[in-house]
């Protein structure tokens, strides 16, 4: 019988290989061409697939490594895989009931242990251990396909009930089970196709639970030193404890409340819980004496707009006068802004503001000076003044947004005794299930996605294209200076995914197969088909939901 031989194409050079060959056999040849780890391929362009798929035609391929932002998702949930069996190997599959991996923490996740398990330095050095014995192994991640009713069988045997109750609800016909020796999973998204792919991680106890830290994608190979954020992990854990109070923890919950109860309450107590949490800030602002500069700061899509509103009509009622001021109107002119290393207008680092003047007007208004402030024009790149004088009262409080309010620079001249700090973002605290965590940043992507198509008229493939950019202003402007905040605020909502299906997915359907962008938009409508959805009927005029899904009271 002939053998079926494949022309494979990797850069500029041509090789033969035996149809039935992996694509991981391939890249054990190439890694050394490399700087970081091989994880995934793209065949002809624009198909990604596991490193476990074989050549069975003649094809193109490139090599994705831990560098690249999907390579690097990959490194992080398969590390979560091995997390989870390595727990489940030291503690006794019958003693650990489950393994929960909630939030991004540091450079890492943060997890809990349920069961009769003491969790202590000793527990979890055996943890570290047996990760590294099965990593030196090589132990294979082997990957099979069953049909849904046999997935919610085998998952209820298990006592995964997490997922057991998320695939009751998937429409799709099969499911793809990973596995490593006995220990069955399921994740979603690609994953290595050994654990030896897994070498870079550290463990570390933290508060009721532990911290396992990776590398990010800019150093694959480095694990940073475990630097805990203590307001931020308050505000994530505050936001877990709500969901597991209110029995939606996982989506497949989320859906049984869709399904069986009565959404119009679910939506209300959520929005009458941020509400309460608005109203104790306003109160807290109140109560401090010499306030007259609230600055609030959040990551792209965080709701920061109407969050200010709302926070000011809180402020109205315990006896103050709020004023917004939006720090974009500090923009030097177009022509003066910085440019970054592609030559691009750089509008997201602090040199694109003038400090100088903010700081000259917010001094001048403290000391009750009138002062024209600023009105920048987005569309000629003009800063003009405002006709009309801004002066400050006794009540008078001036409500200040903006990306670089948290960093010290931009508010140098000011006495903090003046100033009250608010950090803001979606902190998703709702996960796919138990193992399955649901980034903050894909929340923040779909709020902007719907968003950007409704008022910019942006297409789903301009935003996905951007993203990556946004995120590392973020990274670089924003993060750093969390910790900065008097109080964290969470603005997701634990309902708001399955109102913004119906938004996104058309959007999502309109990314060309053939472009940079699909495999993103693919992974999105992949993540939906876990939701049931609803409509938006019940979402209430003042939500900050509203901000993205339009129709709120609020000019935003």
């Amino acid at each position: 019988m002939k053998e079926n031989n494949c022309k494979v194409k990797i850069g500029n050079e041509t090789r033969i290989y035996k149809a039935g060959t992996t694509y991981q056999k391939i890249a054990e040849e190439f890694q050394e061409r490399y700087a970081h780890q091989i994880v995934l391929v793209y065949v002809n362009r624009f198909r990604l697939q596991e490193l476990t798929k074989t050549v069975e035609t003649d094809c193109e391929i490139s090599f994705l490594t831990t560098e690249d932002p999907i390579g690097h998702a990959t490194y992080k949930r398969s590390m979560c895989f091995l997390l989870v069996k390595a727990v489940h190997d030291v503690g006794g599959h019958d003693t650990v009931e489950r393994v929960r991996i909630h939030f991004s923490m540091s450079k890492g996740y943060y997890c809990t242990i349920e069961g009769e398990v003491e969790l202590n330095q000793e527990f979890l050095a055996k943890v570290e251990k047996r990760m590294r014995s099965l990593c030196k192994e090589r132990i294979p991640i082997e990957k099979r396909s069953i049909h849904t009713s046999e997935a919610v069988d085998l998952f209820r045997r298990h006592g995964m009930y997490d997922k057991e109750r998320l695939f009751e609800y998937r429409r799709v016909s099969k499911v793809n089970i990973y596995s490593m020796n006995e220990f069955e999973d399921y994740y979603y998204g690609y994953m290595v196709p050994d654990a030896g792919c897994l070498k870079y991680f550290s463990l570390h106890l933290y508060d009721a639970g532990f911290v396992i830290q990776m590398p990010v994608k800019e150093a694959p190979e480095e694990v940073a030193p475990f630097v805990p954020s203590p307001k931020l992990f308050h505000v994530l854990k505050e936001s877990i404890e709500w969901g597991d109070s209110q029995e939606i923890d996982t989506v497949g919950a989320l859906n049984d409340m869709i399904t069986k109860y009565d959404m119009r309450e679910v939506v209300l107590v959520q929005e009458a819980y941020q509400e309460r949490q608005i109203a104790e800030i306003a109160k807290r602002i109140a109560g401090r004496k010499g306030v007259k500069f609230v600055l609030i700061a959040g990551p792209s899509s965080s709701g920061k707009t109407t969050f200010s509103h709302r926070l000011s009509i809180q402020l109205r009622v315990n006896g103050m006068k709020p004023h917004p001021i939006a720090v974009d109107n500090y923009f030097v002119n177009r022509e003066d802004t910085p440019r970054d290393e592609n030559g691009n207008y750089n509008f997201e680092c602090l040199e694109a503001i003038d400090v100088e003047k903010f700081n000259e007007d917010m001094e001048n208004l403290l000391a009750g000076k009138e002062v024209y402030l600023p009105i920048f024009n987005f569309k000629t790149g003009i800063r003009t003044f405002d006709t009309k004088p801004k002066k400050l009262g006794e009540n008078d409080i001036l409500v200040i947004e903006g990306i670089h309010c948290l960093n010290p620079k931009l508010t140098a001249a000011l006495s903090d005794s003046n100033k009250f700090k608010i950090y803001i973002s979606a902190l998703t605290q709702l996960n796919i299930d138990e193992h399955n965590r649901i980034p903050s940043t894909d929340g923040r992507l779909i709020r902007r996605l719907v968003r950007d198509a409704r008022t910019r008229g942006a297409s789903a493939k301009k935003t996905i294209a951007m993203w990556q950019s946004v995120r590392r202003g973020e990274e670089e402007n924003i993060f750093p200076f969390q910790e900065e905040a008097d109080v964290m605020f969470n603005s997701s909502l634990l309902y708001e995914l399955a109102v913004l299906k119906q938004y996104v997915e058309p959007l999502l359907f309109g990314v060309e197969k053939h472009s940079p962008e699909y495999s993103e938009a693919k992974r999105l409508l992949k993540f939906f088909d876990y939701f049931v959805g609803i409509g938006s009927e019940y979402v209430p005029t003042n939500s900050l939901l509203r901000e993205f899904i339009g129709g709120g009271c609020f000019h935003v």
